[in-house]
């Protein structure tokens, strides 16, 4: 699937869980040489697009000798005619097949750290653990109930929107499906639909605040938010619950743990509990621990990797077995985030072992920026880090080193990447240095670069 939010792209989705073949969200953002390398890594033999990304699979087609048809959502002028048109030639034959919790259904990419996205590969069991774990337990972390109407405010090419809809679907509540997020169109879907419980990521909820116009009493049908995709500060955390008025559930965990694995539920959203900046706890069943780098475990108050137990984690990494024996360790999804445990068991992320930079919850590895940069003919090296942004949470940033001798402006950096990588990956800010620091292996010192960006923040991510 390559398009925006579409009832369509939920049909494909149970009609792949029916038929027991795998369905592969691609980011509309992706520029099309990044759409090129998921289509061909999943060697994906049937490939749907709206009329806003039919030009790219036009283009891309006749390089992919395994795609046997591109299905247009449009055709013709009549806008979904396309995808009727292919669903009336179907057989009528009942084309269900056995499957079970382990059966693949959905390959999901990934930014990679060595600058190519990996596809991780989720079966059914990933969309329906958390929700089972909450129920024998009985606790109302995230529910749903007899009138509820839910928005889904992340798109389906993401972990937390797919994961968040099909709760929806399985709980017989409404999905609110925007094609594209923006804070006027959700302010009126929430206002004019009633809206009860919404997931978001905190650079929408920001948004949602300074909407022009808007105030409290357009939110107030909403009795809770589900955020997460990224930290939130405790000032925006105050002010959404301030400025929404209802109750506010974060949840933390990975495309690779099957979304979330850890909640910081309700009852905790409030100052006395102290455990407002905390990423929450596990669902009962799951597990978490802060390990050393052999994957021992650390005791209450000291950093290190985080690592997940879930009935959710992902099944592998597409074709991929040396990351996926990486990640995947005796049971255990390796996080790649440094965190800490309190007493009471409550982790609190502090920064990223991995690189990875979050720009308002679509994650960038500063690999596959680096690469690009690289490309242009008057750059030496570059370093890409991620530094605090007031309104995205994260902004990219670049050090870029030319080659000697030569003049190289922010503006011809800006151009080479144009086209090549997607907009969110794109940096907001160039400098230009003399030298990359690197360490005696000439692994690049991505913290002796952030350190200025980052001083006086007691979390190194945001």
């Amino acid at each position: 699937w390559l398009g925006r939010e579409s009832e369509h792209f939920y049909d494909l989705l149970f009609g792949a869980a029916k038929a027991g073949v795998v369905l592969v969200p691609i980011n509309w953002r992706l520029a099309a040489g990044e759409v090129e390398h998921i289509l061909r890594d999943s060697g994906a033999a049937l490939l749907f697009v709206d009329a806003d990304s039919a030009a790219v699979a036009e283009k891309l087609a006749p390089e992919l000798p395994m795609l046997t048809q591109v299905v247009a959502l449009d055709s013709g002028g009549a806008p979904r005619a396309g995808f009727a048109a292919w669903v009336s030639a179907q057989p009528d034959a009942n084309v269900l097949t056995r499957v079970t919790p382990d059966t693949p259904l959905v390959q999901m990419y990934t930014s990679g750290t060595t600058g190519l996205p990996k596809g991780v590969v989720l079966a059914h069991r990933s969309f329906f653990a958390v929700r089972d774990a909450l129920a024998s337990a009985e606790l109302d972390w995230l529910d749903w109930g007899p009138g509820d109407v839910s928005l889904v405010g992340m798109a389906g090419f993401h972990i937390g929107g797919l994961w968040w809809a099909t709760q929806g679907f399985v709980a017989g509540v409404p999905n609110v499906v925007m094609r594209e997020f923006t804070t006027a169109g959700a302010v009126e879907l929430i206002r004019t639909l009633r809206v009860t419980t919404a997931i978001l990521v905190p650079a929408m909820l920001r948004l949602l605040l300074v909407e022009p116009g808007v105030t409290r009493a357009d939110f107030a049908s909403l009795r809770k938010v589900v955020y997460g995709g990224a930290p939130i500060s405790a000032a925006l955390l105050a002010r959404c619950i301030e400025g929404f008025g209802c109750e506010f559930a974060q949840i933390y965990g990975l495309t690779e743990t099957g979304n979330t694995a850890i909640c910081l539920p309700p009852a905790d959203h409030t100052p006395e509990s102290g455990k407002m900046q905390a990423a929450g706890r596990p669902y009962p069943g799951f597990e978490v621990k802060v390990a050393d780098d052999k994957g021992n475990p650390l005791p209450a108050g000291e950093v290190g990797e985080v690592w997940l137990r879930t009935p959710a984690a992902m099944v592998e990494y597409w074709n991929m077995p040396e990351a996926t024996a990486k990640t995947l360790v005796d049971g255990w999804v390796v996080t790649g985030d440094a965190g800490v445990l309190d007493e009471d068991g409550y982790l609190f992320i502090r920064d990223r072992i991995k690189d990875m930079i979050i720009v308002a919850g679509e994650n960038v590895y500063p690999a596959e920026v680096e690469n690009v940069i690289g490309r242009h003919p008057l750059v030496a090296e570059s370093a890409v880090v991620g530094v605090p942004d007031e309104r995205w949470g994260e902004a990219v940033y670049a050090f870029v080193v030319p080659v000697e001798g030569q003049q190289l402006s922010e503006r011809d950096l800006a151009l080479h990447l144009r086209g090549q990588l997607a907009g969110f990956k794109q940096p907001l800010h160039y400098e230009f240095i003399d030298r990359v620091p690197r360490n005696p292996s000439g692994k690049i010192l991505r913290r002796e670069l952030r350190e200025r960006f980052w001083q006086g923040h007691e979390r190194r991510v945001s």
